[in-house]
Formats: structure tokens, sequence, C-alpha cells
């Protein structure tokens, strides 16, 4: 059996018409083609949009995408079916309550088995009757049409491993393919990996998902290829990897002049090993979180410092809480998993609330009429209702331009790294994860690059580098300027005279020290001390800011004059002191805290500012005669040498002396409470393995506070939909309108 569509129009066996061919539809009839040809079920024991109902309460109704009997005649007499599938659109995420909503479907109907599909990932759940489960069972698979009661039995008991855990398993072999056959360190058998998974998407994509990159199909490429080719033409392999660079071109993750380092033998086995997926149709966050684990494993020591554990990311997301429509940056991205994470909690908020959408528009027009409607009005609401939320589910497409997730994608996520690796690999994992990767530059995070400039971001969540030092030697020089004038003129066009002006922290200082940039580089050189100050530079007025930080930074009393510059720039909003175990995994020996911060907004700034004349005038007027007399005797010519170097010590004395006092009195009139939190377990043990995590129950204590306290104001991007004549209009908050296509 195959899918048929026409122009449109997708015809649909169980209903006998030709329907619309939305993305769920054809999501849809695409599953029923693999009950038919798979699992060879009949479509005489098959059901499409069957009402269910909650027999047991007496309320509640569904209608069930899909339902399959036992046999043509158990439909018939209307017992309970075997299995429940419900279909979601391919770009639609399926989220936890789907799993659970459409588990009361099948568990209503009676079935035995639950599906749930959007191509690009199928689960299956056995079915528990009788109560409601704390956890969903999934199981490997639903029963063919010939098994008979005991297999049926026997595919309720087997419990299923996580498809993801089977894939980090599988690039790990992959990975020891490369090494044992082509003696690569980690790091550059990663970089191999990365390019064959690069090629299997690229044709998985191209071919819609139809045909997946086997070994055999390489094979058949290879031969036609190799029939036109003359002997000194590149090997296929490599003509492969020059057509997926080619692809990837604007992504800017491989070298123009790269290739392939591995020998013929070693990709074809690893096709080979792939070849059980396909990774146009997987799921982003089963290819997402495998390709995370496998970095995990693959570097360790050195590299440890690029991987920050992910009960850290959550947590620092959670506090921090990230908007639709916010502009979010890491200036010390490594593997992206602040920014990964970022792009997934503001694509759910997006994802929910389009399914809020939906159901009030299903509200709207099932209502308590609708069962006295007939069939043919019933048929042509349907129908209407699948034209709207085929509308609404390109707004989470992030390649249709103009939708909510293009525009996170395209316009809010920004990042840099100084390691190559690192900002490719960052590049990689957010591909895997769905997008949201164009804003990732390899560059130092203390120089502005196109999007990454001072007074933008709503936004940062970092961890930047410990203990190391920034030295005057290192300069600014000619090749940390942007050349690319194509690109030189997409930003201007993006970012005006902002993007022209911030572009001049580079090109105005040239042979300069990096370090004499930032205040904070004339009282210490440690790159953290240095990454504060730029992350809240990097903020707008109001912005806030998570950080992993040495414990150090708080308690070190050489940096108490560091620390007074910062809170001279932002307030402190929490600090988070964390077990030293959490990094241990990654190398790491500092114990860490994590510190908020949101930069001052032009009134608080203003308040700072005032408090803090006000305070030096009263102060410096104190001390005044003594200023003036140090000042005098130094000016004197004939004094001597050595009273003057014992003046000079005793003016340093007394300026500290003052400007302790000022700074007691700024903080007397600039006063705020700041709260402390320690945390002994966070979820990971020194070994890396998972624990009680005391920060979920932090965050959820924190957000009703700041809340209370408006602590800050969150840009909130809000939107309504209104349907009519088959048109959707999208409004926004500031009244401008938009009809999705």
């Amino acid at each position: 059996m195959d899918i048929q569509i026409e122009g449109n129009k997708i015809n649909c066996p169980l209903k006998g018409k030709w329907l619309i061919a939305t993305p769920e539809e054809r999501v849809r009839q695409t599953y029923i083609c693999r009950l038919v040809n798979e699992y060879r079920y009949e479509l005489t024991q098959m059901g499409q949009e069957i009402t269910v109902a909650n027999g047991h309460r007496g309320q509640g109704k569904a209608r069930a995408d899909i339902v399959i009997w036992r046999s043509s005649e158990d439909r018939l007499s209307q017992k309970s079916p075997l299995i429940v599938v419900e279909c979601k659109a391919e770009t639609v995420t399926i989220q936890e309550e789907d799993y659970y909503q459409g588990y009361n479907y099948a568990a209503w109907a009676g079935a035995d088995f639950f599906v749930t599909t959007n191509q690009k990932e199928t689960r299956v759940f056995r079915v528990v009757k009788g109560h409601i489960p704390k956890r969903l069972d999934e199981i490997v698979d639903i029963p063919k049409a010939t098994d008979n009661d005991k297999k049926i039995k026997e595919l309720l008991s087997q419990t299923k491993a996580f498809t993801r855990d089977e894939f980090s398993k599988l690039l790990f072999t992959c990975h020891n393919i490369i090494r044992n056959n082509d003696k690569l360190s980690p790091e550059a058998a990663f970089d191999e990996i990365s390019k064959i998974l690069f090629i299997k998407i690229r044709y998985e994509r191209n071919n819609t998902g139809a045909q997946i990159f086997s070994k055999d199909e390489f094979t058949k490429l290879k031969q036609a290829y190799e029939a036109v080719q003359s002997r000194d033409s590149r090997p296929f392999y490599q003509q492969l990897f020059e057509n997926t660079k080619e692809d990837f071109a604007k992504d800017d993750l491989f070298e123009p002049n790269d290739t392939i380092k591995i020998k013929e033998a070693s990709f074809e086995a690893i096709v080979e090993k792939l070849q059980i997926y396909n990774l146009s149709n997987t799921a982003d966050d089963v290819k997402g979180i495998a390709f995370e684990k496998f970095l995990g494993r693959t570097f360790r020591g050195e590299l440890g410092q690029f991987f920050t554990p992910r009960t850290i990311v959550n947590f620092i997301i959670d506090i921090l809480d990230p908007q639709e429509g916010e502009i979010i940056c890491d200036p010390c991205c490594g593997s992206g998993g602040f920014l990964i994470r970022a792009f997934e909690y503001v694509r759910e908020k997006i994802e929910k609330d389009i399914q809020h959408t939906k159901n009030r528009l299903k509200e709207r027009f099932y209502g308590k009429d609708f069962d006295t409607l007939t069939e043919k009005q019933k048929e042509k609401i349907t129908e209407q209702i699948s034209i709207y939320i085929n509308k609404l589910n390109t707004e989470l497409d992030t390649q249709k331009e103009g939708s909510r997730v293009y525009s996170l994608s395209h316009n809010c996520i920004f990042g840099t790294d100084a390691n190559p690796r690192m900002a490719r690999t960052a590049k990689m994992n957010m591909i895997m994860h769905g997008d949201g990767h164009g804003g990732v530059h390899h560059h130092d995070g203390l120089l502005n690059v196109n999007g990454v400039f001072e007074n933008r971001f709503d936004v940062i969540l970092t961890n930047p580098p410990f203990g190391a030092r920034v030295e005057k030697s290192l300069l600014i020089t000619d090749a940390d300027r942007f050349t690319n004038q194509e690109k030189i003129n997409y930003y201007i066009g993006l970012y005006g005279e902002d993007y022209l002006s911030a572009m001049r922290q580079i090109t105005d200082h040239i042979g300069t020290p990096v370090i004499d940039l930032y205040i904070s580089g004339k009282l210490s050189g440690l790159t953290e001390v240095l990454f504060i100050e730029r992350c809240i530079r990097l903020l707008k007025p109001g912005g806030r800011l998570g950080i992993v930080l040495p414990e150090g930074v708080l308690n070190n009393t050489n940096l108490q004059i560091v620390r007074e510059l910062f809170e001279s720039m932002a307030k402190i909003v929490l600090i988070t002191s964390i077990p030293q175990d959490v990094f241990m995994a990654s190398g790491a020996t500092v114990k860490p805290s994590l510190l908020f911060f949101k930069k001052f907004t032009d009134e608080e700034r203003r308040e700072f500012d005032e408090i803090k004349q006000v305070a030096t005038v009263e102060i410096r007027g104190k001390y005044q005669e003594q200023l003036a007399e140090l000042d005098a005797y130094l000016a004197e010519r004939s004094n001597p040498v050595d009273e003057k170097k014992k003046k000079r010590a005793e003016k340093k004395v007394l300026e500290e002396k003052i400007a302790t006092e000022i700074w007691a009195i700024v903080k007397t009139k600039f006063d705020y409470t700041i709260p402390i939190a320690q945390v002994q377990k966070a979820g990971i043990t020194t070994t890396g393995a998972q624990c009680e995590n005391e920060l979920i129950d932090l965050a959820k204590e924190y957000t009703p506070y700041r809340k209370k306290n408006k602590l800050w104001s969150a840009k909130e991007m809000s939107y309504s939909y209104d349907v009519e004549d088959g048109k959707v209009m999208r409004r926004d908050q500031n009244g401008n309108t938009k009809e999705l296509c």
C-alpha cells in the first residue's frame, strides 16, 4: 500500500475519501501504510478519527487518530480495540502531556497498546488498566496482525531502553572504529564522526526521509559515480563530503580545504553501523541528547572545561526564565549546552502556546452542538479545523521564514568560543537539537563579532574558563578584524550604526592589549574577572546574567575591589553555592558558585551614581586638608626623594580609606537583599552518576520570590490568533498582524 497525494489532497482509505494533505494527515496516512505493509493489518480492522469516551466517569470525549482492532469482526461488534495511535505533525515536538493525554484515550477505549508518532519519532506504551500510572511503560513494539495471545503478552512485558541511549552507544562504537583503524586521537576521531553524520543528514534530508544512507546505498552510488569519472578523480566518499561542505557552507561547519581523514574501509564500516537510523526522521531530542552523551565521553581532561553538567544548565535557565523575543548569548559557549537548552526552553513555551490555541480552536468548532450535525457537516468542520491546524503548525517550523520558531532560531541565539573545534561542535550540537546555530562564531569571547556586542542582550548564561590569566602580551591584531564584506553588509542591514560602532572596539585598537579594554583589567588579569565585566557590558540595561564562577571570586580579600566594580554595574539577585562534586567528572577541582546579576536599569544607574557622587563629596571633604597637604608636599621639587616616597605611600593608604568609607555609604543607601543559597546535592556525583538534585526545589522556590519582589521584568511576547474564511491571522502585542500560510 502506498500513500496517494494529488495536489493538496491525500487519499484516506479508512475514510473512503480524499482530504486536505495537512502535515498531520500525512503522518497519519504514512503510519496507516506502515500498519498495512509491515504489521499486515487489514483496512477493515482499522478506523480513523474514532470517538472514544471516558465511560468510568460518564464524561469526556476524544477523537483517536487511528484505532486498530484484533479483527474486523471485533470492530463490527464494537469490542475494545487492541491499539490506539495518536499522530502529530512532523514539526510538532511531542510533549510529556501528549503521551498522558493519548494514553488516557487508549485507556478509555480499553486498548492494550498506545502509540504516539510524529514520523520522526514513534514510541509504543503498554496500557495498564484500572489506574492512572505515575509513569508510562515504554515497550519494544506493537504486535503484528498474525501474532497470537502469547506473543501479545510477551510484547506487553518487553520494556524498551531509550533510543537515544542506543544511538549514543552506537556513536561511541563508530568512534572506536576510527581510533583502532586510523589511529587518530579522540578529538580528531570525533571530527571525522561529525563529518559522516552530516553526510548522512544531508543525504537523508535531500531524499525527504524516504531513503536511508546505508552501506548498500553508498555502494550503489559509488558504482554510478565511478562509471562516469576518470581514474584520477577523488574517491567517492571524499566527493560526498565536498557536496556536504557546499550544502552547509553558510553554517561554517568545515574548513574549505578540509577532507575526510580516515580510510574508505572505516567510512564504510561506520555507514553500516549508522544505517539503522534515518537522521532526517529521528527526533531532535534523540539525536541531540545522544550527541551530547557522545561528546561527554569523547572529550576528557583539558577539554572538560567545555562541558557544563545539564543539572547546572537547567537550573541557571530556570532561574533566568528566558522569554520568547529575548536575545540570548553565551560568550564562552563551549559545546553549546547553555544555548541549546535556552533554545529548547523558549521553543517549549511557543509550542505550548500553539497547543493552547489549537485546543481553543477545537472547543470553538467541536461545541456542544457538534454531535447533532450530519456526517457531511461534521466532515466539513473537521476538514476546516485541519486547515487551521496546518497553518498554526507553520509557527513551529525552523525553516519557515517569519515563523515564531524561525525568529527564535535565527534572531535570538548567539555565542562565541575561542576554540575552533568547540565552536564547530556547538554548531553541530545545535543542529542535532533542531536549530539555532547561525549566531555561533569561532572568536575570542572578549571581543565583538557580528551580532555579539555591548548593550544587546536580554539574557546571558555562561561558564567562563577559570584560573587562567589574560596577559598584557595578548594584543588585538589584524587577524581579529572581520573582513567578509558580504557579511559585513548583511550585519549593517541588521544592526545599522550599532554594528559599525561595535566593530570599532577592534579596528580602533589594533596593537592594544585585550586586557586594556576592560576596567577590571587594571585590577586583575583573571579570565573569570574579565568575563564578568564582559557579560555585564553585553547586557541591555535591566538584562540578566547567570554565570558559573570559582567560589574564590566571592571570598578572596584580594578581589574586594573587583567585586565593588561589578556591584557598581549590576545588582546581585542570587548566589548559589554548589558542591565541588558537580564538576569533578569533567576534571575540574575548583569549588564553584552560581552567581546571578541584573544589570542596572537606567533609573538604577542614575540612583547609584547620585548616591556615590554625594558620598564622594562628603568623604573627600572630610579628608580635604590631609589630601591638600600631601599633594603640596609631593609637588615641591626640593623635598627629599625618600620622604616623597613615604608621602606617596601615605596618600595611597588615605585614598584606600576614602574609597572604603565612600563604598560603605553607597552600600547603606543603595541597599537591597541578596539571597544566598547552599545546596549539598546538585544531581551529579564525583563519578558523573545521577543523585538527588536540590537545585530543582530551589528554582521552584526562587521563581515566586523574584516575581513578588519584582527583581526584573522579562520582555514577554504575546500573540493572539484569529481564524476566519480559511485564514489564520497572528496579532502581536503591538497590534502587528501576519497571515499564516
